[in-house]
């Protein structure tokens, strides 16, 4: 705190000087002689002279005293300023410090906050990567589960011959995909797009309904009618004559007994005597002159062929396939009665099955599995 200025003290006043009066020499024994009237006119002035500046003194006195008490008053108001000030001055210093301990405090957290953020920057960009290579996984995952199927639905559509198999696998692939919602499998989903119009364009052989023929022309081999059973052919006729012809069993049944009778023995007679003796061109002498016991060897030799179509057409090899049905149909139009119903419907049975034999090969889907070569490699 900072001293009181010194403050002026009030300067004396100058006594008056008195002069001793003097005294004339005057001889011994003599009389003193009286005052003069102008010595008390100069005692008169001087008196006066003093009393104004006693006057003078008395207001220089007191205006020392009110400059005193003014600078007193001034010195206290300072020494409180002061008192203020240096409170004020260590308030701020107080505050100082304690903003300078929140500033330290404050790096302190914005240090460890920025450690934070580089730590979590850092484990972003792992989840990240592992987010990616989660993704890349199931892609990877998703693309050689597509592949498995698809090549297993082409060995299912060689086994069968149908479509049907690479159709479903086809279309089963592109809902995953659609599912998956990744753009880098896009350039797939469109491979499979035009894989599956080119398999709903083509056309295949319809194995199913081939075997399914082929099975029923080996069931009607055993009813079909070989071309030297004679007797077997009149006596049929002679059975299904009352059948055929509704005309005859009215009049035969208008006759008496008798002549009924009569007329039934005079059929078989005739019918006897057109089987003794029978004039015929002869185009297949082998069929001719083929004894009955060897009619189910026939039968069986063409069940045979049949047979051997069948597992041709199963084991895609239709140039066999179609040979054992010719050869079939061969046998068929040698051996057997070309002018019965049910030979000629074998024959055509036969006929259809070598039209429907394609050799035509399954379509490949070669866009669709390099594609999926190419988003297996990841480009």
């Amino acid at each position: 705190m900072s001293s009181a200025p010194d403050l002026p003290q009030p300067a004396a006043t100058p006594a008056p000087t008195t002069t001793p009066p003097t005294t004339a020499a005057t001889p011994s024994g003599a009389e003193a002689p009286a005052p003069s009237p102008t010595r008390h006119t100069a005692s008169g002035g001087m008196g006066l002279g003093q009393l104004l500046l006693g006057i003078v003194a008395a207001g220089a006195l007191t205006s020392s005293v009110l400059l005193w008490q003014k600078l007193s008053g001034i010195q206290e108001q300072l020494a409180r300023q002061s008192a203020d000030s240096g409170a004020l001055a260590i308030e701020a210093r107080t505050i100082a410090r304690q903003a300078e301990d929140q500033v330290r405090e404050t790096a302190a957290r914005l240090s460890v906050a920025e450690a934070r953020v580089s730590e979590v920057a850092l484990q972003r960009s792992q989840l990240e990567e592992l987010m990616q290579s989660l993704s890349r996984s199931r892609d990877e995952n998703l693309v050689v589960d597509i592949e498995s199927a698809i090549r297993l639905a082409q060995q299912q559509a060689q086994l069968t011959g149908g479509l049907e198999p690479l159709v479903a696998a086809l279309k089963t692939a592109n809902q995953r995909i659609e599912r998956a919602a990744q753009p880098r499998l896009a350039p797939l989903q469109r491979a499979i797009g035009r894989d599956l119009d080119r398999l709903t364009r083509a056309t295949v052989t319809d194995t199913a309904g081939l075997l399914g023929r082929l099975d029923e022309l080996v069931r009607q081999v055993d009813e079909l009618p070989v071309l030297n059973a004679v007797a077997q052919a009149a006596a049929t006729r002679r059975m299904g004559a009352p059948a055929s012809g509704a005309a005859p069993a009215t009049d035969n049944a208008d006759l008496p007994w008798w002549r009924a009778a009569l007329q039934r023995g005079w059929e078989v007679v005739r019918d006897e005597a057109r089987g003794l003796v029978r004039v015929s061109r002869i185009d297949q002498p082998e069929a001719i002159l083929l004894a009955p016991d060897q009619t189910f060897f026939l039968r069986e030799n063409l069940k045979l062929k049949l047979l051997n179509a069948r597992l041709g057409v199963l084991a895609r090899q239709y140039d066999s396939a179609r040979a054992d049905l010719t050869a079939a149909s061969v046998a068929l139009n040698k051996y057997f009665d070309p002018a019965s119903r049910r030979t000629q419907n074998a024959a055509s049975m036969l006929q259809q099955a070598q039209q429907h034999m394609k050799a035509a090969e399954l379509p490949r889907l070669d866009e669709t599995l390099s594609a999926l070569a190419t988003a297996a490699a990841g480009r």
